[in-house]
C-alpha cells in the first residue's frame, strides 16, 4: 500500500480501535488511554501513516509551523541562522514558514501572512515589531522570541550575543596588538546589537584615553566600502577598525586594499558574525563568533516548550561568543 493512500481508518482497523480514536491520538491534548495509544502508533509505523497536518490545524487551531521573521537576506548572517532553525526544527517535526521583510518594521500584511498560517511560535531576528503587535501575539498565546535582538523591556523572550563584553573584548584585543588610535564602523545605530558593542568598545578605549571615531554605515557590503573610501579621503587612517558586522568589514578590506593599503601592517581590520566567508583565503578576516548554534538551540528549546505548555516567560538571554584570531590583525 503507497503512503498516500493509507488514511487514519486503514490505522483504526489495523490497531481495532475506532477511528476516532485515532484522531485523538494525533490531537494534542486530546484524551486517549496509554493502551489505545501504544496501538495506534504500532499499527501507524507499520503503515507508514502520517497525520494530515491540515486537519490537526483545523482542529487545534495550531499548525507545527514556526514563523521566522527577516529582513537583513544580503547579510550572510541570517541566511546561516535561516538554515540552522529549518535544521533544528525539521528534527523536531516543525516547518519554518519564512517571511521576508523590506521595512525596519514588520508590516501589517506580515503579521496577517502569520495569524492566517495559524503558526505555532514566531522568531523575530533583524527587523522590529511595535509594541501592541507583540502583546496581540501574546494574548493568542502564540510564544515569540525576537532573536539577536535584546529587548529594553522585560515583556518578552529574546536571545542574542552578549555584544557588551564582545565591544570591551575586541578593545582589548586591538589594544594588545599596539594599536594607538581607532575606527568603530556601526551598522544601523539603533539596534541594540549596534548600541552594546559600540558601548563596549569605547568603554575600554576611553579608559586607556585612546582616541576613536564613530562612522555609521548600514550593515551591507557597500556600506562598508564606501565608509572606508570615505575615511582614506578625509585622511583619518587608525591603527585599527573594529567593524560592527563581517560583511561590512569585507567591504572596508577591499576598499583599503583598492587603495593600497596593508592589512594588517599599516591598518588592521576586526569584524563580527564569523560568516563563512570570514575564514575564506581571500579575507582570513579576524572576527567575533556569535554563538549560532547555542542561540538557535535556546531559541528552539524555548519555543518547543511553550508550545507545549504556554507560559508567556520572558527574559532576556545573552550568550557569550569568542574572538577568531585571523590574517587581518
Amino acid at each position: 500500500m503507497n503512503n498516500h493512500t493509507i488514511t487514519a481508518k486503514d490505522v483504526a482497523k489495523l490497531a481495532g480501535v475506532s477511528q476516532s480514536s485515532v484522531s485523538r491520538v494525533y490531537f494534542e491534548g486530546a484524551k486517549v488511554s496509554e493502551k489505545t495509544r501504544l496501538k495506534v502508533i504500532a499499527a501507524a509505523e507499520e503503515l507508514g501513516y502520517k497525520p494530515n497536518e491540515f486537519a490537526r490545524s483545523l482542529i487545534t487551531n495550531r499548525t507545527k509551523i514556526i514563523g521566522l521573521v527577516m529582513k537583513g537576506v544580503q547579510n550572510p548572517f541570517y541566511p546561516q541562522v535561516l538554515k540552522q532553525f529549518t535544521t533544528f526544527f525539521k528534527a523536531h517535526g516543525y516547518s519554518v514558514l519564512f517571511v521576508h521583510t523590506n521595512n525596519e518594521e514588520i508590516q501589517k500584511e506580515d503579521i496577517e501572512n502569520l495569524i492566517n498560517y495559524k503558526v505555532a511560535g514566531v522568531i523575530i531576528t533583524d527587523a522590529t515589531m511595535s509594541l501592541k503587535v507583540a502583546e496581540s501575539f501574546q494574548e493568542s498565546k502564540i510564544p515569540l522570541v525576537f532573536f539577536n535582538r535584546k529587548l529594553y523591556t522585560d515583556n518578552f523572550f529574546s536571545v542574542c550575543c552578549n555584544n557588551l563584553n564582545a565591544g570591551r573584548k575586541i578593545a582589548e584585543f586591538l589594544i594588545s596588538k599596539g594599536a594607538k588610535d581607532m575606527i568603530y564602523i556601526a551598522g544601523n545605530t539603533d539596534t541594540s546589537t549596534n548600541q552594546d558593542r559600540q558601548k563596549g568598545f569605547f568603554e575600554v578605549l576611553a579608559s586607556h584615553n585612546i582616541p576613536y571615531q564613530k562612522f555609521s554605515s548600514d550593515y551591507t557590503y557597500e556600506g562598508g566600502y564606501n565608509t572606508a573610501l570615505q575615511i582614506m579621503e578625509d585622511n583619518v587612517m587608525p591603527n585599527a577598525f573594529f567593524v560592527g558586522n563581517d560583511i561590512m568589514a569585507l567591504g572596508v578590506i577591499d576598499a583599503l586594499r583598492k587603495n593600497s593599503v596593508t592589512i594588517p601592517t599599516t591598518t588592521r581590520v576586526v569584524g563580527f558574525d564569523n560568516i563563512d566567508m570570514a575564514g575564506w583565503p581571500a579575507y582570513e578576516l579576524t572576527t567575533w563568533e556569535q554563538p549560532i548554534v547555542e542561540m538557535v538551540e535556546q531559541t528552539v528549546n524555548y519555543l518547543l516548550a511553550e508550545i507545549h505548555d504556554y507560559t508567556g516567560e520572558a527574559k532576556a538571554l545573552e550568550l557569550d561568543g569568542r574572538l577568531i584570531d585571523r590574517q587581518t590583525t
